[in-house]
Protein backbone atom coordinates (compact mmCIF):
# COMPACT_ATOMS: atom_id res chain seq x y z
CA UNK A 1 0.00 0.00 0.00
CA UNK A 2 3.03 2.40 1.03
CA UNK A 3 4.67 1.63 -2.51
CA UNK A 4 1.80 2.66 -4.01
CA UNK A 5 1.55 5.97 -2.54
CA UNK A 6 4.82 6.71 -3.06
CA UNK A 7 4.69 5.32 -6.48
CA UNK A 8 1.43 8.01 -6.70
CA UNK A 9 3.35 10.91 -5.30
CA UNK A 10 6.87 10.48 -7.57
CA UNK A 11 4.15 10.29 -10.68
CA UNK A 12 2.52 13.99 -9.54
CA UNK A 13 5.83 15.52 -8.46
CA UNK A 14 6.65 14.57 -11.77
CA UNK A 15 3.92 15.76 -13.61
CA UNK A 16 4.52 19.30 -11.99
CA UNK A 17 8.08 19.30 -12.95
CA UNK A 18 6.82 18.63 -16.71
CA UNK A 19 4.25 21.56 -16.31
CA UNK A 20 6.84 24.16 -15.11
CA UNK A 21 9.29 23.27 -17.73
CA UNK A 22 6.92 23.60 -20.18
CA UNK A 23 6.12 27.26 -18.77
CA UNK A 24 9.56 28.28 -18.94
CA UNK A 25 10.22 26.89 -22.33
CA UNK A 26 7.27 28.87 -23.53
CA UNK A 27 8.16 32.06 -21.59
CA UNK A 28 11.75 31.82 -23.44
CA UNK A 29 10.55 31.10 -26.54
CA UNK A 30 7.73 34.06 -26.29
CA UNK A 31 8.66 36.28 -23.67
CA UNK A 32 6.75 38.10 -21.18
CA UNK A 33 2.89 38.66 -21.92
CA UNK A 34 4.43 42.42 -20.99
CA UNK A 35 2.88 45.49 -23.36
CA UNK A 36 6.14 46.19 -25.01
CA UNK A 37 7.25 49.71 -25.22
CA UNK A 38 10.25 51.47 -26.71
CA UNK A 39 11.92 54.21 -24.93
CA UNK A 40 12.02 57.69 -26.48
CA UNK A 41 15.68 58.10 -27.56
CA UNK A 42 15.36 60.88 -29.95
CA UNK A 43 14.44 61.49 -33.31
CA UNK A 44 13.84 58.92 -36.10
CA UNK A 45 16.58 57.44 -37.81
CA UNK A 46 18.35 59.59 -40.72
CA UNK A 47 17.27 57.24 -43.16
CA UNK A 48 13.58 57.71 -42.59
CA UNK A 49 14.25 61.20 -43.02
CA UNK A 50 15.21 61.01 -46.55
CA UNK A 51 13.06 61.73 -49.54
CA UNK A 52 10.95 58.69 -50.41
CA UNK A 53 7.97 58.32 -52.77
CA UNK A 54 5.11 56.60 -52.53
CA UNK A 55 4.92 53.07 -51.36
CA UNK A 56 4.55 49.59 -52.51
CA UNK A 57 1.14 48.61 -53.05
CA UNK A 58 0.66 46.76 -49.45
CA UNK A 59 -2.60 46.06 -47.61
CA UNK A 60 -2.43 47.47 -44.23
CA UNK A 61 -6.09 46.60 -43.02
CA UNK A 62 -9.60 45.30 -44.15
CA UNK A 63 -13.02 47.06 -43.52
CA UNK A 64 -15.56 44.45 -44.95
CA UNK A 65 -14.61 43.72 -48.36
CA UNK A 66 -12.52 47.40 -48.70
CA UNK A 67 -8.97 47.06 -48.59
CA UNK A 68 -6.79 49.92 -47.20
CA UNK A 69 -3.48 50.37 -48.43
CA UNK A 70 -0.40 51.59 -46.47
CA UNK A 71 -0.63 55.32 -47.08
CA UNK A 72 3.05 56.11 -46.77
CA UNK A 73 6.51 54.67 -47.92
CA UNK A 74 7.47 51.82 -46.19
CA UNK A 75 10.90 53.04 -45.59
CA UNK A 76 9.11 56.20 -43.40
CA UNK A 77 6.54 53.94 -40.95
CA UNK A 78 7.74 54.30 -37.29
CA UNK A 79 4.97 52.00 -35.80
CA UNK A 80 1.27 51.38 -36.55
CA UNK A 81 -1.15 50.76 -33.64
CA UNK A 82 -4.78 50.42 -33.41
CA UNK A 83 -6.97 51.65 -31.08
CA UNK A 84 -10.78 52.22 -30.08
CA UNK A 85 -11.54 55.87 -31.72
CA UNK A 86 -15.86 56.55 -31.58
CA UNK A 87 -19.13 54.50 -31.76
CA UNK A 88 -19.23 55.05 -35.24
CA UNK A 89 -16.36 53.68 -36.51
CA UNK A 90 -16.08 50.59 -38.14
CA UNK A 91 -14.01 47.86 -36.61
CA UNK A 92 -11.26 47.05 -39.09
CA UNK A 93 -9.08 43.64 -39.27
CA UNK A 94 -5.32 44.82 -38.81
CA UNK A 95 -2.84 42.75 -41.58
CA UNK A 96 0.00 41.20 -40.20
CA UNK A 97 1.68 39.97 -36.50
CA UNK A 98 0.41 41.91 -33.23
CA UNK A 99 3.80 43.26 -31.74
CA UNK A 100 2.21 43.06 -28.23
CA UNK A 101 -0.21 40.36 -28.00
CA UNK A 102 -0.39 38.78 -24.60
CA UNK A 103 1.29 34.85 -24.22
CA UNK A 104 -1.62 32.93 -25.38
CA UNK A 105 -2.38 35.49 -28.44
CA UNK A 106 1.30 35.12 -29.02
CA UNK A 107 1.39 31.03 -29.13
CA UNK A 108 -2.04 30.97 -31.08
CA UNK A 109 -0.10 33.55 -34.00
CA UNK A 110 3.32 31.47 -33.85
CA UNK A 111 1.28 28.35 -34.57
CA UNK A 112 -1.73 29.27 -36.67
CA UNK A 113 -1.11 32.76 -37.85
CA UNK A 114 -0.26 34.33 -40.92
CA UNK A 115 3.24 36.69 -40.75
CA UNK A 116 3.90 36.91 -44.08
CA UNK A 117 2.84 40.07 -44.56
CA UNK A 118 5.78 41.17 -42.48
CA UNK A 119 3.68 44.19 -40.77
CA UNK A 120 3.77 44.49 -36.92
CA UNK A 121 1.01 46.38 -35.43
CA UNK A 122 0.63 47.85 -31.57
CA UNK A 123 -3.29 47.44 -29.77
CA UNK A 124 -3.34 50.63 -28.05
CA UNK A 125 -6.38 50.61 -24.88
CA UNK A 126 -8.35 53.75 -24.29
CA UNK A 127 -11.19 55.23 -26.17
CA UNK A 128 -14.35 53.56 -26.42
CA UNK A 129 -16.03 51.90 -29.60
CA UNK A 130 -14.13 49.18 -31.53
CA UNK A 131 -10.93 48.83 -30.31
CA UNK A 132 -9.41 48.61 -34.09
CA UNK A 133 -11.99 51.55 -34.95
CA UNK A 134 -9.05 53.75 -35.45
CA UNK A 135 -5.64 53.18 -37.50
CA UNK A 136 -2.45 55.24 -36.91
CA UNK A 137 0.04 55.18 -39.00
CA UNK A 138 3.37 56.71 -37.83
CA UNK A 139 5.73 58.28 -39.65
CA UNK A 140 8.11 61.45 -39.31
CA UNK A 141 6.64 65.08 -39.38
CA UNK A 142 6.08 65.91 -43.76
CA UNK A 143 6.06 62.80 -44.52
CA UNK A 144 4.08 62.14 -47.91
CA UNK A 145 0.82 60.79 -47.50
CA UNK A 146 -1.04 58.91 -50.14
CA UNK A 147 -4.75 57.92 -50.57
CA UNK A 148 -5.26 54.25 -48.62
CA UNK A 149 -8.00 53.81 -51.31
CA UNK A 150 -9.23 54.43 -54.91
CA UNK A 151 -12.16 56.70 -54.83
CA UNK A 152 -13.21 60.45 -55.04
CA UNK A 153 -12.69 63.01 -52.39
CA UNK A 154 -16.12 63.98 -50.77
CA UNK A 155 -14.79 66.63 -48.48
CA UNK A 156 -11.72 68.81 -47.24
CA UNK A 157 -12.51 70.43 -43.69
CA UNK A 158 -10.27 71.77 -40.85
CA UNK A 159 -9.19 69.30 -38.56
CA UNK A 160 -10.64 71.01 -34.71
CA UNK A 161 -8.03 70.25 -31.71
CA UNK A 162 -8.86 72.09 -28.65
CA UNK A 163 -11.01 74.73 -30.53
CA UNK A 164 -8.33 75.75 -32.91
CA UNK A 165 -7.52 74.18 -36.82
CA UNK A 166 -4.74 72.19 -36.82
CA UNK A 167 -4.42 70.65 -40.55
CA UNK A 168 -7.36 69.04 -42.55
CA UNK A 169 -9.86 66.14 -42.31
CA UNK A 170 -9.99 64.34 -45.92
CA UNK A 171 -13.06 62.13 -46.77
CA UNK A 172 -13.05 59.73 -49.25
CA UNK A 173 -15.46 57.72 -51.01
CA UNK A 174 -13.85 54.34 -52.12
CA UNK A 175 -14.74 53.14 -55.57
CA UNK A 176 -17.22 50.15 -55.31
CA UNK A 177 -17.95 50.78 -51.27
CA UNK A 178 -20.93 53.49 -51.41
CA UNK A 179 -21.77 52.65 -47.62
CA UNK A 180 -19.07 53.80 -46.06
CA UNK A 181 -16.92 56.96 -45.93
CA UNK A 182 -12.91 56.64 -45.50
CA UNK A 183 -11.42 59.47 -42.93
CA UNK A 184 -8.18 60.95 -42.68
CA UNK A 185 -6.24 63.33 -39.82
CA UNK A 186 -3.19 64.30 -39.01
CA UNK A 187 -2.34 66.45 -42.33
CA UNK A 188 -1.82 69.03 -44.06
CA UNK A 189 -3.20 68.98 -47.49
CA UNK A 190 -1.53 68.69 -50.99
CA UNK A 191 -1.91 72.09 -52.86
CA UNK A 192 -3.43 69.77 -55.68
CA UNK A 193 -6.24 68.83 -53.64
CA UNK A 194 -9.81 69.45 -54.46
CA UNK A 195 -13.16 68.30 -53.78
CA UNK A 196 -14.80 65.58 -56.07
CA UNK A 197 -11.23 64.92 -57.66
CA UNK A 198 -10.04 61.39 -58.07
CA UNK A 199 -7.55 59.41 -56.28
CA UNK A 200 -5.90 55.74 -56.78
CA UNK A 201 -4.97 53.90 -53.52
CA UNK A 202 -0.92 54.38 -53.23
CA UNK A 203 -0.68 56.83 -56.26
CA UNK A 204 -2.65 60.04 -55.84
CA UNK A 205 -0.66 62.41 -52.90
CA UNK A 206 -3.10 63.75 -50.36
CA UNK A 207 -0.88 65.88 -48.35
CA UNK A 208 1.65 65.12 -45.43
CA UNK A 209 1.82 64.33 -41.90
CA UNK A 210 1.53 67.23 -39.28
CA UNK A 211 3.18 67.26 -36.05
CA UNK A 212 0.29 67.74 -33.21
CA UNK A 213 2.90 66.88 -29.96
CA UNK A 214 2.35 70.46 -29.13
CA UNK A 215 -1.96 70.52 -28.48
CA UNK A 216 -1.88 66.16 -27.93
CA UNK A 217 0.59 63.36 -26.78
CA UNK A 218 0.11 60.17 -29.07
CA UNK A 219 -0.23 57.07 -27.88
CA UNK A 220 1.70 55.78 -30.54
CA UNK A 221 4.46 57.61 -29.18
CA UNK A 222 5.20 54.50 -26.70
CA UNK A 223 6.10 52.03 -29.97
CA UNK A 224 8.80 54.87 -31.84
CA UNK A 225 11.44 57.06 -31.49
CA UNK A 226 9.88 60.09 -31.65
CA UNK A 227 6.45 62.17 -30.88
CA UNK A 228 4.76 59.40 -32.24
CA UNK A 229 3.51 61.76 -35.54
CA UNK A 230 1.20 59.67 -37.87
CA UNK A 231 -1.62 59.58 -39.83
CA UNK A 232 -5.06 58.55 -38.60
CA UNK A 233 -7.43 56.74 -40.77
CA UNK A 234 -11.34 56.05 -39.67
CA UNK A 235 -13.98 54.11 -42.26
CA UNK A 236 -17.20 55.25 -40.92
CA UNK A 237 -20.91 54.46 -42.74
CA UNK A 238 -21.88 56.98 -45.25
CA UNK A 239 -24.97 58.31 -43.47
CA UNK A 240 -23.15 58.73 -40.04
CA UNK A 241 -19.97 60.89 -40.73
CA UNK A 242 -18.46 61.99 -37.51
CA UNK A 243 -15.80 64.17 -35.98
CA UNK A 244 -12.61 61.94 -35.24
Amino acid sequence: MRAKVRRARRTAALAVVACVCLVVLMLTAFGSGKTAEVTNTGPAPTSRLLPSGPPRAQIVALQDTLRLQLPVNQNRVTAIGYHSSGTSALALDPIGTQANAGLLKRLVNRFFGDSSSGIRYYQISGGVGPETGGLDVGAPTDTDVYTPVDGSVMAVSDQIVNGKPYGVRIDIQPSGNPGVVVTLTNIAPDPNLTVGMTVSSGRTKIGQIIDLSSVEQAALARYTQDRGQHVHIEVHPAGALAVP
